[in-house]
């Protein structure tokens, strides 16, 4: 699903037929980038019967260029990890 996928989605719902689509844009913006910055800040964002994100450390390890094949080391990371709760899990 892609974004304007996901507005037309919402603008579909009883309760938001009567927004535009900018409005609904505005909002889906907004509520992404509250949930970036709890990740950011508190390592972690929950919502109840969806499912939890966190963020993850990668360690530093060696990887190979598939152009060449030569080794390459690849520096540690963090990335964000999604569990799904056990709800949506079973509706899988």
């Amino acid at each position: 699903m892609t974004k304007s996928e996901l507005i037309d989605a919402v603008k579909a719902t009883k309760c938001c037929n009567d927004l535009s689509k900018a409005s609904i844009e505005g909002v889906i913006d907004c509520a992404f980038g509250a949930i970036a910055k709890a990740i950011k800040k508190e390592k972690r964002f929950s919502v109840a019967g969806f499912g939890t994100f966190t963020v993850r450390s990668r360690k530093a390890r060696i990887g190979v260029n598939p152009r060449t094949g030569e080794k390459i080391k690849i520096k540690a990371s963090k990335t964000v990890g999604f569990k799904p709760a056990p709800a949506l899990k079973k509706s899988l």
